[in-house]
């Protein structure tokens, strides 16, 4: 039986139409600040407010990482939900517990959390105000590979609910099929076992060519074992700038602490410039130049940034070898722009207040 296609136009056209209207529909909805008031809080089913800073959900569609407010007062045990995507949290406000998989992980301003790919969890507020934390997942890429499941367990047991998905460990031989199991069961007993929690008073602030001191919040350099999303932590001087640098993919920088500006443009300088204060968030997605500069002349600002780096990152730098995807300017360039950091009076690192 022979079939034919019932479009009456060539598939060259079809594609062509399809890649401008998808690069229009992007460009309509990027955002370069994501000021704190643009986003509201609404009550759900979870017990919990939400609000979206970057997703669909929020009407700001991405393609890799979403960014979400969270909110739970006191007395509240929220609903327990698992989904397909990893999550990362950094917790802004309040003392609060998570618990993972029945692991209960308690809380303060400045921790970090990493909520695994199918991990039942919930959370839990017994301290006397609300608990504000934020949310970073990788649910736009799985959605847009049809990979995006979330599953409800309302006020179940975890005990009582379905573990995460079984997998089948390796078998012996030197064939394809046996080298896959053994690969795919060795990567998913590491990402089992990867580290849950940052505490802030385990954390270590050390100062950066580029003007900065920074660290590790969540990334695999640390023991974490997530789908290739990474959060670290870096300051600025008061009244210095980080230096410029460019690189593609959605990078995010939500301001923790503090207020300043941020150069973004096609060539290192005659670009527009944006303002930003604690609680916005950054976004840096078109391989643009960028550098963010503290305007406060006695405080350092504070800022987390998180980005795909360990998967998407990655393996847009195998797809487009040998194209530079990080790009800075030569070394006495950058050391004027950041100023030598060692001359940073840098203060006692404290956890981060709200609002």
């Amino acid at each position: 039986m022979s079939t034919k296609t019932t479009t009456k136009v060539a598939h060259y056209y079809v594609q062509k139409q399809r890649r401008a209207e998808f690069i229009e529909t992007w460009r309509a909805n990027q955002r370069t600040v994501v000021a704190l008031e643009d986003v509201e809080m609404h009550e759900t089913s979870r017990r919990m407010r939400r609000g979206v800073y970057v997703g669909a959900d929020g009407g700001r569609p991405t393609r890799s990482m979403d960014a979400t407010a969270h909110e739970i007062d006191p007395g509240t045990i929220s609903t327990v939900h698992r989904h397909s995507w990893d999550a990362m949290a950094f917790c802004v406000a309040g003392e609060a517990w998570t618990e993972i998989d029945g692991e209960r992980i308690h809380w303060g301003p400045g921790d970090s959390l990493h909520l695994p790919a199918w991990s039942w969890h919930r959370h839990g507020n017994e301290g006397g105000k609300t608990a504000r934390f934020l949310t970073f997942s990788s649910e736009p890429m799985l959605e847009t590979m049809g990979m995006a499941i979330l599953e409800d367990g309302g006020d179940a047991d975890v005990a009582a609910l379905s573990p995460r998905p079984p997998f089948s460990p390796g078998a012996e031989g030197a064939d394809p099929y046996a080298e896959r199991l053994r690969r795919l069961a060795t990567d998913q007993q590491a990402r089992r076992s990867g580290r849950l929690h940052t505490s802030w008073d385990s954390m270590e602030m050390l100062p950066t060519p580029r003007g900065t001191r920074t660290t590790f919040l969540l990334d695999r350099a640390i023991g974490y074992q997530a789908s290739g999303i990474t959060m670290a932590m870096f300051e600025i001087g008061p009244g210095r700038g980080q230096s410029m640098h460019r690189h593609p993919g959605e990078a995010w920088l939500y301001v923790v602490e503090g207020h300043g500006h941020s150069y973004m443009g096609a060539e290192p300088e005659g670009g527009p410039t944006y303002p930003w204060k604690k609680g916005d968030i950054i976004v840096v997605d078109h391989f643009l130049w960028h550098q963010h500069i503290n305007d406060d002349p006695e405080r350092t600002a504070r800022v987390v940034r998180i980005h795909m780096f360990d998967s998407l990152l990655e393996t847009m730098r195998a797809l487009c070898d040998p194209l530079v995807l990080f790009e800075e300017p030569p070394d006495h360039i950058r050391d004027k722009q950041a100023g030598d950091p060692g001359t940073v009076d840098w203060p006692e690192l404290t956890r981060p207040t709200w609002p």
